[in-house]
């Protein structure tokens, strides 16, 4: 007990000394911006002042002069402003530093020295004023590997000179909050289990938090990978997959000191609007700034500009509530994003000069300039160019040419004529391809179509006719546009992180190759929780083979952190048998599948289970329905009734409280308490249903019950 005590002693003093140190830092850090705010105010007042008399010369022969006094007024400004927003930056680490400076220590002996070292591990580091003796180390520290990585004994880990070896003979964890230890233990194997249990046993919250105090072995792995181009995770739902890309994000950034990477040379592709809401602050958490999110959707819209396009959420809910057009609707995307309809995008590209460009002989004042067959000439061909650039560089040859024959200014009817055959309209040509069906039979004749192709057709051309360009056109339109015109619009992004892999067909995945052909990926995905399609362990060999990277990697988790014993058990019946997954071992309740016999009924038990949820103090509870109109109908039976938010396919909601919302907006988040609302045999019946409620149900932390009218699905 006494050694208890001088350790808790030791431990206090040691937080005391910390919290101290960040202050007095902070301090400072606060004094140098209060000084920066000032010399910024009086440089901008000075640039004001002496440069007001030689703007207006800027653009006289003696401009020159001018510009290089005007710069030598500016720099001092931008410099200024660089180092206030770095100081502002480091006031907010230490902020958050002094709440929980650290969560974990190691005592580690280097081989070549006698005594241990203290180790402090925490989201940030801090170290000793002008030395650079650390005080904490930021997790993502080479040393703190260890502690992720090994139990007490014989350790190594790799810094940048080599790899260091040594013996740790001392792990321990910590609880701080708001300056206080709450309890420290030393952990070995089973006791950082109880840890975790008792972190994962807390209520989730409206965002995703950070995980760097529980982070597992096969999880630090993944996240400190820097040998491979291509890192793929196959996760099982609850294994921590999103966390695991975000924290990888974040070190690559710590790494990117010695690699250039910062958070605008990063980009997540997050499945939707709500989702990348969720994840949003868990970068910042880690301290650095947050990463550019894009979801496919925009991607779509910068490459296909004033072109009203289908949400995927709007083709998923067009796909689930439809009766009569489903298979045709899931033959569709299947075919449009295959590589075989790229073989045929591809032909017709080739095509296009041959067939569908109505080159013209080009006169000037009568004579004959250029005949439409050398024009043509100059086109056809060149396939390792764009041909929308072949087609500019025409462009440009025609403008060269006549200046030097005629040196006459380039007449504006000219270059009218001009663009008849150098502007391509890429949706006029898609659109042609499918509405002149014996000129698509030609060019697809050795290439084996699906059975179904005529119904694709017409089921195609009557969704070009409308206004909206539908989800699967609109992917195989952005392909051709981007093979046609080239792409420049992400160059500068050198990490591409991918969640959710199982919804991208193979042509996305060739967009993402033209679009970040320089990049090296993280891609996660989960092959049980696809939607409109089949998936198996093929896909991340489908996806290695197009992306073509030097070196790649696959690693598959297994064990599940979110839900409880009883709601995996119930999960899991929904997927296939030969796919195991590990519990954590968390215990809950079993559960449970109830009837209404009629709609009042129904809305009273959904009303009397979510007062218990909010009596046992779940802070989200998630109501899940098949689809939208499902869901929009819940909503108006209870909105009088129970402060509920409804959550529609382009909501961005805080995810606290009740809400309503269709499964497959609910991928990738969690919530407290589930509550499924719509389980009868009309809406879940299907091999695709099954998927639906592996989805749902894998969506609780703690509490999960299934709520119908009727007959129940014959799949539960």
């Amino acid at each position: 007990m006494e050694n208890n005590q001088s350790e808790l002693e030791f431990e206090m003093k040691r937080l005391e000394e910390t919290i101290s140190l960040a202050k007095k830092q902070l301090n400072q850090a606060r004094q140098r911006n209060e000084e920066n705010k000032s010399a910024i105010i009086s440089a901008k007042k000075e640039l004001r002042e002496n440069t007001e008399h030689s703007i207006s010369g800027l653009w006289t022969s003696d401009g020159f002069e001018a510009l290089a006094e005007l710069s030598q007024y500016v720099n001092p400004v931008t410099e200024k402003i660089a180092d206030y927003e770095a100081v502002e930056n480091k006031i907010v680490l230490l902020e958050n530093l002094i709440k929980s400076p650290y969560f974990a220590r190691i005592d580690f002996k280097f081989d070549d020295e006698d005594l241990p070292e203290k180790i402090y591990i925490g989201r940030s580091s801090l170290k000793k004023d002008n030395s650079y003796e650390s005080f904490v180390y930021d997790w993502r520290s080479p040393i703190a590997s260890v502690f992720y990585r090994f139990v007490t004994g014989q350790v190594f880990y790799d810094a940048p000179g080599g790899r260091i070896t040594g013996e740790v003979n001392l792990k321990r964890q910590y609880e701080i909050r708001n300056e206080i230890l709450e309890y420290f233990f030393d952990a070995e194997v089973q006791i950082v289990d109880e840890f975790l249990r008792k972190l994962l046993s807390h209520n989730t919250s409206s965002k995703m938090k950070t995980i760097v105090e529980s982070i597992q072995k096969e999880q630090d792995i993944v996240i400190r990978d820097m040998e491979n181009d291509l890192m793929m995770v196959q996760g099982v739902a609850g294994s921590g997959k999103t966390s695991i890309a975000l924290h990888r994000a974040a070190y690559l950034m710590y790494q990117g000191l010695s690699t250039k990477l910062s958070a605008h040379n990063i980009m997540i592709i997050s499945p939707n609007t709500l989702f990348e809401q969720y994840i949003s602050n868990v970068i910042p958490e880690l301290g650095e700034d947050n990463i550019v999110s894009v979801i496919f959707e925009e991607m779509l819209a910068s490459i296909l500009p004033n072109i009203r396009i289908q949400s995927r959420n709007q083709f998923l809910e067009n796909l689930i509530t439809s009766s009569g057009y489903r298979d045709t609707i899931k033959s569709s995307i299947e075919f449009k994003t295959s590589h075989k309809f790229m073989e045929i995008l591809n032909l017709l590209i080739r095509d296009i000069p041959l067939r569908w460009i109505e080159f013209e002989n080009i006169y000037i004042d009568g004579q004959l300039i250029l005949s439409k067959e050398v024009l043509k000439e100059k086109i056809v061909g060149k396939y390792e160019i764009p041909l929308g650039v072949r087609l500019k560089q025409l462009e440009e040859f025609i403008v060269e040419l006549i200046y030097d024959t005629k040196r006459i200014r380039l007449k504006k009817s000219l270059k009218k004529e001009m663009m008849r055959f150098t502007e391509l309209n890429v949706i006029n040509i898609y659109r042609r391809l499918f509405n002149d069906k014996e000129y698509f039979y030609h060019i697809a004749k050795d290439i084996e179509l699906p059975d179904c192709m005529g119904d694709i057709l017409i089921y195609t051309q009557e969704n070009l006719a409308s206004n909206l360009l539908y989800y699967d056109d609109a992917t195989a339109l952005a392909y051709l546009n981007l093979k046609i015109n080239g792409v420049d619009d992400y160059r500068n992004i050198k990490q591409v992180v991918i969640d959710e892999a199982q919804d991208y067909y193979p042509l996305h995945y060739e967009i993402f190759n033209l679009l970040f052909a320089n990049a090296k990926y993280t891609i996660l995905g989960d092959i049980n929780q696809t939607l409109e399609k089949n998936e198996d362990m093929s896909l991340y060999e489908q996806i290695k083979k197009i992306l073509n990277k030097k070196k790649s990697s696959l690693a598959t988790m297994d064990k599940s952190f979110r839900c409880t014993n009883e709601i995996l058990m119930y999960s899991s019946k929904f997927i296939e048998k030969c796919f195991e997954i590990k519990s954590f071992n968390r215990k809950g309740d079993e559960p449970n599948i109830y009837s209404a016999s009629n709609q009042s009924s129904l809305i009273d038990m959904i009303i009397s289970e979510i007062n218990l949820c909010l009596e046992k103090g779940y802070q989200s509870i998630g109501l899940i329905c098949k689809n939208e109109k499902n869901a929009i109908s819940l909503s108006e039976f209870l909105k009088d009734r129970v402060d509920v938010k409804l959550i529609k396919s382009e909501s961005t909601s805080d995810l606290q409280g009740v809400f309503i919302i269709p499964v497959y907006m609910s991928k990738g988040l969690e919530f407290d308490a589930v509550l499924i609302c719509d389980t009868d045999n009309k809406n879940y019946h299907s091999e695709d249903d099954k998927k639906l409620l592996y989805i749902a149900c894998t969506r609780a932390l703690h509490r999960l019950n299934l709520f119908c009218i009727g007959e129940t699905s014959p799949l539960l």
